[in-house]
């Protein structure tokens, strides 16, 4: 099992990771490629670097997001967190099905610091 993060606006990823309204987070089983359990979680204030320590408290092991600055990166890879960036913004749970299925469509980090 492995838990992904998926920073979400308006109901689609958030192209910026550190100013999203919430995250969906997701159970996934890898081998089953399947979508086993989800909730939303309400992001906390924006502060620099809470975010990465915030979600690994949280249990999640993948966060996939459309644009992430370096410093996050880091973080989140000190915390034994894989990061995808560059990811489309559609709904979460397709975003996820994506990865699973191997297909996920990703581009360019949209975030520069």
């Amino acid at each position: 099992m492995m838990r992904v993060a998926i920073p979400v606006c308006q109901g689609v990823l958030s192209m910026h990771f550190g100013h999203c309204e919430k995250f969906a987070v997701m159970d996934v089983d890898p081998d089953m490629k399947a979508i086993v359990g989800s909730t939303a979680l309400e992001a906390p204030p924006h502060e620099p670097g809470l975010l990465p320590r915030w979600l690994a408290e949280r249990g999640v092991t993948l966060v996939i997001a459309g644009g992430m600055g370096s410093r996050a990166q880091q973080l989140f890879s000190s915390a034994g967190v894989q990061v995808i960036v560059g990811a489309p913004s559609i709904e979460p749970e397709k975003v996820v099905q994506g990865y699973l299925a191997g297909d996920l469509v990703t581009g360019t980090n949209v975030c520069d610091h």
